[in-house]
């Protein structure tokens, strides 16, 4: 799998396009203090996030972070033990699902295998009491908009896997609802089909203009297809902020270690007063000034880090270091190299193919200063 890479100058930052509209009914969903337990175990605590009108919003942590809930939370399917649900400046804390608007897409398909595509479309319109002649223009639509017109008089098990989604979101989408919730639907699909399906859900938000929230704890999924991603750690928020800001910005340990592949490698330090670190390996100045001064955890991307034979030049104002390679991963178009830096390991992208490294090499290892992350091992702070 190649590494999860946002192709910026470092330090740039870029605003979301704005989604194109259509006249569909939409709405913003706000979340205010929402908690939820379940026996012992605290699923949602002080839950606070406000989804804008026609936003794709994703929902990023791994499992048992409460994504799941606090989508059935959305939806009505879970009530709150404490806080507020509101869509379209309405309190809906208290209704029952039916009277939301709101349309879930699951993680399984659940499709009626005796009915048709066209049936299965149908369904939940029936189901509303909605007329043959509105029925027909709907999933007709729908259909045209998924790419499955030519499935619609065929039943699910005759349909590939990617077919079988794109039903289960037209579904959804049929209903022509304020808000759309997607609880992980790609996680079924092989590699291909997710990519396939990742580009069709942003042509299909980018269609119909509509508020979406998607749950994932793909990595590649949260970068590239909505305009913000929460962040989320034991039923709260960590960070919210759109997927670039998240990557290159990360206010917390927790996000720092979870967003990006190859994960961001971590060394013990210390600071000083003047927000200078000292590793086992190296020492430089760091922006880290408003920080308590003593002991801390530095980070690097493996993307961050160059490595080149020794006696090779690196750049004046570069930190640099020796280190032993430790291993070599070949990945197509980069290697992964495993370093051993003192008692640590550390891994580096290398994407030059004309340096081959191996295994026991001694190497010089560089990077620019301004790419180092400082936290602090109380707070979890990064600076």
């Amino acid at each position: 799998m190649a590494p999860i890479i946002p192709r910026v100058r470092h330090g740039a930052m870029t605003r979301p396009h704005p989604t194109p509209r259509t006249p569909q009914s939409v709405a913003e969903v706000h979340l205010r203090d929402v908690a939820k337990a379940f026996g012992p175990t605290q699923a949602l605590d002080g839950v606070e996030l406000r989804v804008e009108d026609g936003e794709f919003f994703c929902l990023l942590g791994p499992s048992g972070v409460g994504k799941t809930t606090l989508l059935r939370t959305i939806a009505g399917v879970e009530r709150p033990d404490r806080g507020e649900v509101w869509i379209g400046g309405r309190d809906v804390t208290h209704l029952p699902p039916a009277e939301r608007d709101v349309a879930m897409v699951f993680e399984t398909y659940a499709l009626y295998p005796h009915l048709t595509v066209w049936e299965n479309l149908a369904y939940p319109l029936r189901e509303r009491r909605v007329g043959p002649i509105d029925i027909k223009r709907r999933v007709e639509r729908t259909a045209e908009l998924l790419g499955i017109t030519h499935t619609l008089g065929r039943p699910p098990q005759t349909l590939s896997g990617g077919e079988m989604q794109r039903v289960a979101v037209g579904r959804a989408i049929v209903r022509e609802a304020q808000v759309y919730l997607f609880d992980e639907p790609l996680s079924h699909l092989d590699a291909q089909l997710r990519e396939h399906m990742r580009a069709e859900l942003k042509r299909l938000h980018r269609e119909m203009g509509s508020t979406l929230i998607y749950a994932t704890p793909d990595q590649l999924e949260a970068m590239t297809m909505p305009d913000r991603v929460a962040v989320l750690r034991a039923g709260s928020v960590a960070q919210c902020d759109p997927p670039l800001e998240v990557y290159l910005r990360p206010k917390r340990l927790f996000v720092a270690r979870y967003v990006g592949e190859p994960p961001m490698n971590f060394l013990d330090a210390d600071l000083d007063a003047s927000g200078k670190v000292k590793t086992a390996a190296f020492a430089c100045r760091t922006k880290a000034r408003d920080m308590v001064a003593g002991a801390c955890l530095v980070g690097v991307r493996p993307e961050d880090l160059t490595v080149a034979p020794t006696g090779r030049p690196t750049p004046p104002d570069a930190v640099s270091f020796a280190a032993e390679v430790y291993a070599v991963e070949m990945c197509g178009d980069y290697d992964l190299v495993t370093l051993t830096v003192g008692a640590d390991h550390m891994t580096a992208i290398a994407s030059d193919h004309s340096t081959r490294f191996a295994t026991g090499q001694t190497v010089n290892v560089s990077f620019a200063s301004e790419r180092l992350y400082v936290i602090d091992p109380v707070t979890e702070r990064v600076a």
